[in-house]
């Protein structure tokens, strides 16, 4: 089930860093980042086999998530949260401000026959 990570980050006068070493528990195989959204939805499937962390790094977007027995709504509002999908988590990303900048960390190559595209019965 996907749930938030609070990433490791550290302030000073100088700025921040937030630090990603030993967050995910998979090799990272894939790296995009999606930005420039207009009002539309992105996402809107789940995976075989792979395994996902989202940073918003900029701006704020919205991802519903449903792993077939319950539907959350995920808040990215800060880049020290990261969003951990599991293949079975059907997800859409949404709400995404004008600046949103949305980092996403695979743990497969891009494979078409590895995204499920019919919702759960019960998601929204």
């Amino acid at each position: 089930m996907g749930h938030i990570i609070n990433l490791t980050t550290y302030k000073d006068s100088r700025g921040i860093l937030t630090v990603l070493d030993r967050v995910v528990n998979f090799e990272i195989k894939r790296l995009f980042y999606i930005y420039a959204v207009d009002d539309s939805d992105r996402g809107g499937h789940r995976h075989h086999n792979t395994y996902q962390a989202a940073i918003c790094i900029k701006g704020s977007c919205k991802i519903t998530n449903n792993d077939g027995q319950k539907t959350e709504i995920f808040d990215l509002d800060t880049p020290e949260k990261c969003l951990i999908l599991e293949p079975n988590d059907w997800h859409v990303m949404h709400s995404f401000t004008e600046d949103a900048i949305l980092l996403v960390l695979a743990s497969t190559a891009f494979d078409p026959k590895d995204y499920i595209y019919e919702p759960y019965e019960n998601t929204l």
